[in-house]
């Protein structure tokens, strides 16, 4: 199991959790966590808005959920999580590979009217960061203003990790956006940006990760309810 967490916190529980992230030496039944700063997207590249310390983002992967429970219950950090939101999460599908995830390349197969969460994760070539920012920041908007995608983000630990989550309500909204059948304005950014990585790498790895929500907790932001119902509303 998986689990993506949003939380607002002070700056240095952010930093100490970036530095110190969970193991599974330090925390049972954990497999591997990612913990990052949140970032707007989308937003200018000189900007606080580029890293919020106040905003601590956590993806991990479980050995099972009551391993999750016991971290949120029992561990200082997962108590800090525990405060915010967070959304469970079944595995499905990937492409690229970061090697710490070491994830098959397919679990199940997703629906067309499901809801889903893409959550990509890379490792930057440093030297490549411009060219990254000024494609990726296109396609952030792009997934940002999309009215498919009831929660949109990135996140970045320094020097080189940097991710994005989305939940969507259906997967063939998503699959439309990343082939560009879209409504909105410049459709092709996200084909363009991935053509030119192919072109020429931005990542020493690179992966983009699909799952099933199972269960949402607890809010962000004021806000609860980004997975969409059965009857698929957004309640």
């Amino acid at each position: 199991m998986h689990s993506f967490h949003l939380v607002r916190t002070n700056p240095l529980t952010t930093v100490r959790a970036l530095l110190r992230p969970p193991t599974p030496a330090t925390v049972g039944g954990l497999v591997h966590a990612e913990c990052l700063t949140g970032m707007r997207l989308g937003a200018p590249v000189v900007s606080p808005a580029r890293m919020q310390l106040s905003r601590l983002a956590m993806f991990a992967s479980w050995r099972d959920g009551a391993a999750l429970d016991e971290f949120l219950a029992c561990d200082p950090l997962g108590r800090h999580l525990a405060g915010g939101w967070h959304v469970r999460l079944e595995f499905l599908r990937r492409w690229g590979s970061v090697s710490e995830l070491g994830l098959p390349e397919r679990a199940d197969r997703s629906f067309p009217d499901e809801p889903v969460v893409a959550v990509t994760l890379a490792r930057m070539r440093l030297p490549e960061l411009p060219r990254f920012i000024s494609w990726g920041r296109p396609v952030e908007r792009l997934v940002r203003d999309h009215p498919g995608a009831t929660l949109a983000m990135a996140a970045i630990r320094p020097p080189r990790t940097v991710s994005t989550f989305s939940v969507w309500r259906s997967t063939r909204e998503m699959v439309e956006m990343v082939h560009g059948h879209t409504d909105m304005d410049q459709p092709r950014r996200h084909i363009d940006a991935m053509a030119e990585r192919e072109r020429r790498d931005f990542h020493h790895e690179f992966t983009t990760l699909r799952f099933r929500p199972l269960s949402e907790h607890g809010s962000w932001q004021g806000q609860a309810g980004f997975v969409p119902s059965d009857d698929g509303r957004v309640t």
